[in-house]
């Protein structure tokens, strides 16, 4: 496995990173020891980097697979919090929850635009204090936006980016593929530490998957790619790939049969929390129920962390 550096933080991570969205409740919801067993076996083939959030309720599933590993494992996380005693609290339950007594990576979660960067100071604030007692050892930012990529680039507290980012361009919301392409150059020339989400689109580029993932992997500036895996055959795949070979033929047909897809169970109440919070617009309330349309989903399970009814999944 290839490591690079994480722009000029002095960490160096797995070109793979491991998506722990996938195993959580949020989508796959696998029992806690089966998803650790699927992260430990990407920590046994290599990857050192694994990218969680506040949101995705995975805490336990990697304090499991890292007990035996943790001073080698980089972890990054995020909170939508923007107050200084909320931020304060997203981290010390994201250091209680690993089993750590400091995180590497925290970011503000799912920015927008400069607006709510600018409504997140004191949320940032908490952050560059913390970054300063070693509490956390980066500070970033997450963004489906270019507009929150070129921003952060600019600022003194960030040091990590973390964009969307794929060879179709699906899921960026204010511009098109060479846009962001070029806002990732300009923040890594900045010195700041890119690794990129949703390099299969949220699923809608599994067909192509590795034409996909490599052509991730080839962007100038791109330190690493989070990929979401739920089994230790998609791990399999996933590092065959980053490794620069190709997976075997039965690996590649058990791996790409798998089909996912946004499901709404019939007991939706049709409340509107999920379409308001979908980033991607693809909910809807129709007759007085949630309808997803499947060419806008990227399958990114937010919308099911704010469904009183958890009647959202991905399947």
């Amino acid at each position: 496995m290839e490591y690079r550096e994480l722009g000029r933080t002095g960490i160096k991570v797995s070109r793979l990173c491991f998506g722990a969205l996938t195993i959580g409740p949020l989508q796959a919801g696998l029992p806690l020891q089966e998803g650790a067993a699927v992260l430990e076996a990407a920590l046994a083939a290599g990857v050192n980097f694994i990218d969680t959030a506040e949101l995705y309720q995975t805490y336990p599933y990697i304090r499991k697979a890292i007990r035996q590993c943790s001073d080698q494992v980089i972890v990054a996380s995020k909170s939508y919090a923007y107050t200084y005693e909320g931020m304060r609290e997203s981290v010390i339950n994201a250091c209680n929850g690993i089993g750590r007594d400091y995180i590497d990576i925290f970011m503000l979660h799912e920015q927008t635009s400069r607006l709510t960067l600018k409504g997140h100071q004191e949320a940032l604030r908490y952050l560059t204090e913390a970054k300063r007692a070693g509490r956390i050892r980066a500070v970033g930012v997450s963004t489906h936006t270019v507009e929150v990529v070129r921003a952060a680039a600019l600022m003194d507290e960030i040091d990590v980016i973390h964009p969307i980012l794929n060879i179709h361009g699906i899921g960026i919301c204010d511009g098109t593929r060479e846009d962001m392409l070029a806002a990732v150059a300009f923040a890594a020339a900045q010195g700041k530490g890119v690794y990129t989400m949703k390099a299969l689109g949220g699923g809608h580029l599994t067909g192509m998957a590795e034409e996909a993932l490599r052509w991730v992997m080839n962007q100038s500036g791109v330190s690493a790619v989070a990929v979401g895996m739920q089994t230790t055959d998609e791990v399999a795949y996933n590092i065959a790939l980053f490794n620069g070979q190709a997976p075997d033929a039965a690996l590649r047909a058990k791996v790409g049969a798998r089909q996912r897809r946004l499901l709404i169970e019939d007991w939706c109440v049709g409340c509107g929390r999920c379409a308001g919070k979908c980033p991607m617009q693809a909910i809807t309330i129709v007759d007085g129920m949630a309808v997803v349309d499947h060419s806008k989903c990227v399958l990114c399970g937010y919308c099911g962390a704010h469904c009183p009814e958890f009647c959202l999944k991905i399947i």
